[in-house]
């Protein structure tokens, strides 16, 4: 049980983001780039040692987006070629976000975390994770327009793009991965009501929607004994803007139907809702309640996250639950609109609450 955790990706250094660049704009080799690349992971892997958190990711150092590891390790994708996904904040600041597309059978060039996993595992013998991809997230990389002459339906890519997730699952438990997260933001359009009627309007039932989500992340996990599974949900996080509000009452069929042990659930702000969809949580699962907020400099109160942790405890025991940020800090490579010493700030945060909360460190 670890009590402290971290969602995924974190600020990229500018050096880093220069020198991707750089390589992609061919001024930079291969080799020259893997080496800043293990620099930038190094250092994300010493910021959570020295701020003591209980479990490790690289930082998704190696990801231009916390999609781009399928994108770059699987043919079958034009990167910014699909519909474009807007974000805004509490001002009514917007920005847009291109999506990957799927434009020609699906074939992986090569295993899409295998590097970034052996290579933290490699570095310190502290607890790790990997993060990943679900297939619900990349069902949004389907047009019917553009994606037809690869895959005449949605069905047929999703057949496809399960089995090469499935795939890399098995792979990264071969090489001694214990707990394997699984990102689905998507999930957040099956929360806010205004999406909800949007899919409506376009003839698709959310409720089914949410069925097959439920179908494709069980049968992308399968039977692994030993190995944790983690799913984390949230509203949407692009350079510290969102696009969903609601809570969880939707959706909570996914806490009781899914195979995930662990839910790492967004909870900073009133957007999130209350913690009352916790009781349809199973009695088997841990919640990480994301309470430290990845989006915004603002340091929280440690007494105010105790306070919020024992609301919580009203419908989930203080043993089924644990802390974390509610996202990562940079899950595009622009980051959120926080600073490197702000991140620290709050990862300590997250690592000294829940010490004292449960007294433990696992």
């Amino acid at each position: 049980m670890y009590r402290s955790d971290v969602v995924g990706s974190l600020l990229r250094p500018r050096y880093l983001k220069e020198a991707r660049q750089q390589f992609e704009a061919r001024k930079l080799t291969d080799v020259e780039f893997k080496r800043i690349e293990d620099r930038s992971v190094n250092e994300a892997i010493d910021l959570q040692l020295r701020t003591g958190i209980d479990v490790l990711t690289d930082g998704e150092m190696r990801r231009y987006a916390f999609w781009g590891h399928l994108i770059d390790a699987v043919e079958g994708f034009d990167k910014h070629g699909g519909w474009s996904m807007p974000f805004h904040n509490e001002k009514g600041e917007q920005i847009s976000q291109p999506r990957p597309v799927v434009v020609s059978k699906l074939r992986r060039k090569r295993p899409m975390c295998a590097e970034e996993f052996t290579y933290l595992r490699a570095r310190t013998d502290h607890p790790s994770k990997a993060t990943f991809i679900s297939a619900q997230q990349a069902a949004a990389y389907y047009d019917a327009n553009k994606s037809s002459g690869a895959y005449p339906t949605m069905d047929a890519f999703l057949a496809d793009l399960v089995s090469l997730l499935r795939d890399e699952v098995a792979e990264l438990v071969r090489l001694g991965c214990t707990y394997i997260q699984i990102d689905s933001p998507q999930y957040a359009a099956l929360i806010d009501s205004g999406i909800r009627e949007g899919y409506r309007q376009r003839g698709t039932n959310p409720d089914r929607l949410l069925d097959l989500s439920i179908e494709m992340d069980n049968a992308v996990i399968g039977g692994h004994p030993g190995i944790t599974f983690g799913l984390h949900l949230c509203r949407g996080n692009n350079q510290s803007k969102f696009y969903a509000s609601g809570d969880y009452g939707p959706i909570t069929k996914v806490f009781r139907y899914t195979k995930f042990q662990r839910f790492l659930l967004e909870f900073d702000d009133d957007r999130s809702g209350g913690f009352e969809p916790l009781a349809h949580m199973p009695v088997d699962r841990t919640v990480v309640l994301g309470l430290v907020s990845s989006k915004k400099p603002a340091l929280e109160s440690k007494d105010e996250l105790k306070r919020r942790i024992h609301e919580a405890e009203k419908f989930l025991p203080l043993e089924r639950l644990a802390l974390s940020p509610q996202c990562g800090f940079a899950s595009t490579w622009e980051g959120n609109l926080v600073t490197e010493a702000d991140q620290e700030a709050k990862l300590r945060l997250v690592a000294e609450t829940a010490r004292e909360v449960w007294g433990t460190t696992k």
